[in-house]
């Protein structure tokens, strides 16, 4: 665990829900809302047309959530594993699998939250230190590879004006450590990213290399927060694809108004 890691129970900036989610804010940042999902909150992914119960399911517990968490308006994005980032985007419906493809997305307007859907990857949240502008970014494996969390990083500052200095970030529950597993890591990987491989046990510390990639873009050690909870490890809390689960948590943030 980092020096910035927040411990779910007891830190002052991050607050356990059960059975719905953890919620965080920035220190010094209290307009700033950030809202992980668990399992009990429901699958926040809507199913193939063809399977109309599960579909069901997926509008009621997004409805749900946005009411318990007094929100209207939400952005959800067609996440496709890659480094598209999308500024100032309109609202998407609730009850539609949204068709706005990226996987990075920021704006400005209060009182709309920023949704990425995971199941292993990381989902990283940004706000400046003002509060007046934040950022959503699904970090895959092929994101990291890729180092959109770097390059997300740049378009935000890029879009309003910011500094990465200015930028604080937190990183959702995720794949952690000891079960981020590569077998094909020589084809998958280049060789620049041994330094965070393991070779005995083919597995690659994405958190850490996160983390290293937002610091090598600007942001400020001290302004790097993280959850450190593995979804594969803890099947009560979180969706794991590398579980077999076909559900998804989402992770939220918003200026609140």
């Amino acid at each position: 665990m980092d020096s910035r890691s927040v411990a779910v129970f007891g830190a002052d900036c991050t607050t356990f829900c059960p059975p719905e989610g953890i919620s965080f804010v920035f220190p010094g940042v209290p307009f700033v809302r950030c809202f992980f999902s668990c399992v009990p909150a429901g699958s926040l992914s809507l199913s193939p047309a063809s399977d109309s119960k599960a579909t069901i399911e997926g509008e009621a517990a997004r409805e749900r959530l946005l009411k318990g968490l007094r929100l209207e308006r939400w952005v959800e994005l067609q996440q496709v594993h890659g480094s598209h980032m999308i500024v100032d985007p309109l609202p998407t419906p609730l009850n539609v699998s949204s068709t706005l493809q990226g996987d990075g997305v920021c704006t400005r307007e209060m009182g709309l939250a920023l949704a990425i859907k995971t199941a292993d990857c990381q989902p990283v949240l940004m706000s400046n230190r003002e509060g007046t502008a934040i950022a959503a970014l699904h970090v895959g494996w092929r994101g990291n590879a890729a180092n959109f969390p770097a390059s997300g990083l740049q378009c935000f500052c890029s879009a309003y004006g910011l500094h990465p200095s200015d930028v604080l970030a937190v990183r959702g529950p995720s794949l952690g450590p000891g079960a981020a597993q590569f077998v094909n890591f020589y084809k998958e990987w280049s060789p620049f990213f041994q330094p965070w491989f393991n070779e005995r046990n083919k597995t690659m510390d994405l958190w850490r290399l996160t983390r290293h990639q937002l610091i090598e873009a600007g942001m400020r050690q001290d302004s790097v927060f993280s959850l450190d909870l593995c979804t594969h490890s803890l099947p009560d809390l979180f969706f794991s694809h590398r579980r077999g689960h076909m559900g998804r948590q989402a992770s939220l943030i918003w200026i609140a108004s």
